[in-house]
């Protein structure tokens, strides 16, 4: 942990520092088709050890579970849901997406980045990846039985800790669902942006079409021949920028899923560990240690009460024992207490995501509509021989506000 002279609770980490850490892509690799089902590999590497190694999902599970094992009082982000029966291929990317937020989280993570199992699931390319990462973690106590300040982390903590723990705790709610529902509307408008570039392709196609119909004109109509063939002609031209359009308003639309969405889905998992953390701190063991402390009191009055020495005894032994659990228990809270102040610290830092997000947004909005705007204009000159009247002279339609009976 980097930490300052003086309090070591306080750390002084910007977000720049933070996302240099490492810079982790997760690639998928077509399935292979095994004995029973097929399975999904990635292609996990990391720019900070220079490695590229394949996972599959339950080595990510694995890891996740020691990343818990070892870090209990840390945000551990949560990973995407197992393989539903008939995933899709949209299933499928999304929870690509899902796996590279994770490791990038965790990779930047302060202690987690330190930690020997992370560059074991970053750069071992052996077979028995799970094995070696059980073994690296479970070998070895948790973070408070490694940790030096484990014992006087009482000791940093400010006096009023539960209520700052309280005040966090509901300032992160709060972002955390703002945060989500920012997130519903960008997704909205990135699908709108594709669906967009659906429907132009589509109507270009129709004008294409058209413009290359081949039935014949009725006898009445022969005086219009001209007219008419010139008008084919010039349909069936404007498929060209209609195709244009579209891809640029996909463009647009995976842009803004790639920089918009996903940064928002990185930041609302990171949010969502920590009220995840949050909760495993509520549920601590200690109150459980409490009531069984409570209980042998109680069997140990109600022995005095039938003069049984020997379970006298037995339970001074076991109440003595369980008071050396609880006060492990309460050291145990109070060292939780102190990484969840750092945590906090930690959410803090990310927040400038922020103005990354609405950045990506407003310079994605900006260029794809100066993008499709050019086009536009472009098209603007080509749809005058659509307007061409006798002796080819330019007439465009007028609405009905210049006069023009609708009827």
């Amino acid at each position: 942990m980097q930490m300052p002279q003086g309090n070591p609770l306080l750390l002084s980490y910007t977000l720049q520092e933070l996302l240099a850490r490492d810079t982790v892509q997760v690639e998928l690799i077509p399935e292979k088709k095994g004995l029973f089902l097929k399975h999904v590999e990635y292609e996990v590497s990391s720019q900070r050890f220079k490695s590229s190694v394949y996972r599959r999902y339950n080595d990510f599970v694995v890891f996740h579970e020691m990343l818990l094992h070892k870090f209990p009082y840390r945000m551990v982000p949560a990973l995407p849901p197992k393989r539903v029966l008939g995933a899709d291929r949209e299933f499928i990317e999304g929870r690509r997406r899902a796996l590279k937020r994770f490791i990038n989280l965790v990779a930047r993570h302060p202690p987690f980045s330190e930690d020997t199992i992370l560059k074991l699931f970053l750069s071992f390319s052996g077979s028995d990846v799970q094995n070696k990462l059980k073994e690296a973690a479970q070998c070895v106590g948790d973070e408070f039985m490694n940790c030096k300040l484990a014992t006087r982390a009482k000791d940093f903590l400010p006096s009023d800790i539960q209520t700052q723990f309280a005040v966090s705790r509901e300032l992160i709610r709060n972002v955390y669902n703002s945060f989500y529902k920012l997130r519903d509307r960008a997704e909205r408008i990135a699908s709108r942006a594709i669906d967009n570039a659906a429907d132009l392709l589509i109507f270009g196609k129709e004008l294409s079409a058209l413009g290359s119909d081949t039935t014949p004109l009725p006898s009445w109509a022969a005086l219009h021949l001209s007219t008419w063939g010139s008008l084919k002609q010039a349909l069936k031209g404007l498929s060209v920028e209609f195709a244009l359009l579209a891809d640029k308003a996909a463009q647009q639309g995976k842009q803004e899923e790639n920089d918009v969405v996903e940064k928002l889905n990185l930041f609302l998992d990171l949010l969502q560990s920590y009220k995840d953390l949050c909760e495993r701190h509520e549920k601590g063991v200690l109150h459980k240690h409490q009531r069984t402390l409570h209980k042998d009191g109680l069997m140990k009055r109600q022995a005095v009460s039938n003069r049984e020495p020997e379970s006298v005894e037995q339970l001074e032994s076991r109440i003595l024992e369980q008071e050396n659990m609880i006060q492990t228990m309460e050291l145990r809270n109070y060292f939780s207490l102190y990484c969840l102040h750092q945590e906090t610290q930690l959410i803090h830092a990310y927040l400038p995501l922020t103005s990354h997000i609405l950045g990506a947004f407003v310079n994605s909005q900006i260029q794809g509509h100066k993008e499709m705007g050019k086009v536009w204009d472009d098209l603007k000159p080509k749809l005058s021989c659509l307007f061409a009247g006798p002796h080819n002279a330019l007439t465009p339609p007028r609405s009905p506000q210049d006069g023009v009976c609708p009827h």
